[in-house]
């Protein structure tokens, strides 16, 4: 009868994504990893080839995680939901800073895997930005809100806001022109006479 496993995958990818948080990439080895889960490191190269294999693992935990905190039910209101969507993004950004980088790392080779996670994860965001500008606008605009979104939250996280004052207003203020575009497009388009018949 064969020896029970000392661990599972699912254990090493939560101890990678502790000391990822804790440490940063750099402290995310194979060594480090297989001592927080009680093996020795030849063990651990028995379910993830390399480091960069445990890293895709890891990046596909986080993916899923940022999938999750994006995606809520509709409301009534599309603006609504697009600044609450924001607001969830900032706060997993926030909360979970070296996760979020790791996404946008190239430490994680771009794979076919990987662009379907992150389809996937964008998917929310499509759904709820295209209920402000319709679907053919709709990836232009969640393009344009995510480097938004992005920038911000990184020049946050390095302290890049360095004259002083609270950040928050400069945030709204962007965010509420963006989506005053978003869905003052969506009226025009509406308002748009239709061509006359050929």
């Amino acid at each position: 009868m064969p020896a029970p496993a000392k661990t599972t995958d699912a254990a090493v990818v939560a101890a990678a994504r502790r000391l990822l948080e804790a440490e940063g990439p750099a402290g995310v080895t194979m060594q480090a990893v297989a001592a927080a889960v009680g093996v020795r490191a030849p063990s651990l190269y028995k379910r993830f080839a390399d480091r960069a294999a445990l890293l895709a693992a890891l990046d596909a935990a986080i993916v899923a995680e940022f999938a999750a905190a994006l995606d809520a039910p509709p409301g009534d209101d599309a603006v609504a939901d697009v600044a609450a969507m924001a607001a969830r993004y900032r706060a997993f950004a926030h909360t979970t800073p070296h996760g979020y980088q790791l996404m946008f790392s190239a430490e994680v080779p771009w794979t076919e895997a990987v662009a379907a996670r992150r389809r996937a994860a964008a998917a929310p965001a499509l759904a709820a930005v295209a209920r402000l500008t319709g679907p053919e606008r709709a990836l232009d605009a969640t393009r344009a809100l995510t480097a938004y979104l992005h920038g911000f939250a990184s020049m946050q996280a390095s302290g890049a806001f360095r004259f002083g004052g609270d950040p928050e207003p400069a945030f709204a203020l962007g965010l509420s022109a963006l989506l005053a575009r978003f869905a003052g497009e969506a009226v025009s388009k509406r308002r748009r006479p239709a061509p006359p018949p050929a």
